[in-house]
C-alpha cells in the first residue's frame, strides 16, 4: 500500500486557516509603534509642562466635556494644542523634505537646513522687518506689515526664491555640486540678514530675533489651518515620485535610461520640497537638523531604501522626533529653558559625525 493518507477534515481546516493569517509584516508592525509612539507622545505634550494636567481632564478638554478646571481647558485647547499640532505636522514636513532632498542629491547630508532653504526665509523676514521699520508703526499697524501673516508670506517668499535659484541651476550641474551651491547660498543668505538688519531700529530686530528662535509654540489656530493641507498635499506630492525616486538611488543616467525625465523629477520634487519647507519656516522659524536626522532614522530602522515604504515611515518618524523633541524643550526646568534647535543640536550633530565617520573610502557625501 502506498503511505500516501488524505488529511482528516480537521487537519484540512487547520492548514486553510494558517494559510489564511499570514505573518504581520515587519514593516507594519514598525508603522504601528512609530504611530504609535506619535499618539503617546502628543499626549504627553498636551499633559506635561509646568502646570501638570491629568491626561481624562486633557481627554475631556478635547472632547468638549468640560475638565475639572477651566484654567487646564483653556491651557491645552489654546496653548499646548495648537504647538503639539502644529509640532506633528511639521516634523512629518521636514522628514519628507530630508528624504527628498538626500535622494535628489545622493547625499546623507542635505536637508532644506544645509540647502539655504531656511537662510533664505529668514533673509525674507528680515527684509520685511526692515519695510516696517522704514513705514513706521503707523503704517505697519494700518497695512499689517508686521502681522502674523504677512511674515508668514516674508519668509515662504525667501525660501521659494531661493528654492528657484536652485531648480535653474539644477538643469547645468550635478548633484554635488547642487549641493555645495545650496550651502554657499544659504551662507549669502545669512550674511545678507546681519547687512539688513543694520537698516532697522532695536525693537523691529526684536521682532525678528523672536521669530528667528525657532519654535513650533507660535502658530496659530488660522495659521494650522493652512499648514495642515499644504502638508498633507506636499507629502502626497512626494509620494507620486516613488519610482522614479528609487531610480535616481542608481544615478541619473540610470534613471534616464529607464525614460525618466530628469528635469521633470526635479522641478516636482523641488516644488514639493519648497512647499513643505516654506511652510514649516513661515509659522515656526529656522528648524534645524530634523530633515537630516529623520531620514537616517527612517532608513535604518526599516534596513530599506525603497521610497514607498520610506516616504510614510519618514512622515511618522518626523512627527514622532518633532513631538519629543518640542516635549523636552517644554518640560518644566527649574533654572532655565532650552531651545528647540538646541535640543535638535544635540540629536542631530551626533548623527551627522555618525553617518561621515561610518562611510569609508571618501565617501561620505553619496548615498
Amino acid at each position: 500500500m502506498s503511505d500516501f493518507a488524505l488529511p482528516s477534515p480537521r487537519s484540512a481546516v487547520a492548514a486553510d486557516t494558517i494559510r489564511l493569517r499570514p505573518p504581520v509584516s515587519p514593516r507594519a508592525a514598525i508603522y504601528a509603534l512609530l504611530a504609535a509612539g506619535v499618539v503617546c507622545v502628543f499626549f504627553l505634550e498636551l499633559m506635561i509642562g509646568p502646570v501638570r494636567i491629568p491626561f481624562a481632564d486633557v481627554v475631556q478638554a478635547l472632547t468638549g466635556a468640560h475638565a475639572s478646571r477651566l484654567s487646564w481647558e483653556r491651557i491645552v485647547l489654546f496653548a499646548r494644542l495648537p504647538r503639539a499640532v502644529n509640532a506633528m505636522f511639521s516634523g512629518a514636513a521636514l522628514g519628507a523634505c530630508g528624504l527628498l532632498l538626500q535622494t535628489l542629491f545622493r547625499n546623507p547630508l542635505a536637508d532644506p537646513y544645509v540647502l539655504g532653504t531656511v537662510q533664505g526665509a529668514r533673509l525674507g523676514v528680515a527684509v520685511l522687518v526692515v519695510i516696517a521699520g522704514v513705514a513706521g508703526n503707523t503704517f505697519s499697524a494700518k497695512f499689517g506689515l508686521m502681522g502674523e501673516v504677512t511674515m508668514a508670506m516674508g519668509a515662504a517668499a525667501g525660501s521659494t526664491l531661493l528654492m528657484l535659484v536652485l531648480m535653474a541651476a539644477a538643469r547645468r550641474v550635478s548633484g554635488v555640486t547642487l549641493l555645495i551651491l545650496g550651502l554657499m547660498l544659504g551662507f549669502l543668505c545669512l550674511g545678507l540678514v546681519s547687512v539688513v538688519l543694520h537698516f532697522t531700529d532695536e525693537g523691529q530686530a526684536n521682532v525678528f530675533q523672536y521669530w528667528d528662535d525657532g519654535s513650533f509654540g507660535g502658530a496659530t489656530r488660522n495659521q494650522l489651518m493652512v499648514l495642515i493641507p499644504i502638508v498633507i498635499l506636499g507629502i502626497s506630492l512626494a509620494a507620486t515620485l516613488v519610482k522614479p525616486l528609487n531610480a535616481f538611488l542608481l544615478g541619473e543616467s540610470y534613471a534616464e535610461t529607464m525614460g525618466i525625465s530628469v528635469a521633470r523629477v526635479r522641478l516636482v520634487a523641488f516644488s514639493a520640497t519648497a512647499m513643505l519647507a516654506g511652510a514649516v519656516t513661515a509659522y515656526s522659524g529656522p528648524v534645524a537638523f530634523l530633515g537630516l536626522v529623520v531620514a537616517h532614522l527612517s532608513r535604518g530602522l526599516l534596513k530599506t531604501s525603497d521610497h514607498r515604504v520610506l516616504i510614510p515611515a519618514a512622515a511618522l518618524m518626523g512627527g514622532l522626533v518633532a513631538l519629543t523633541t518640542d516635549l523636552v524643550t517644554h518640560l518644566p526646568w527649574a533654572k532655565h529653558f532650552l531651545h528647540l534647535n538646541a535640543v535638535n543640536g544635540l540629536i542631530g550633530a551626533p548623527v551627522v559625525i555618525w553617518v561621515i565617520l561610518r562611510r569609508r573610502g571618501g565617501r561620505a557625501l553619496e548615498l
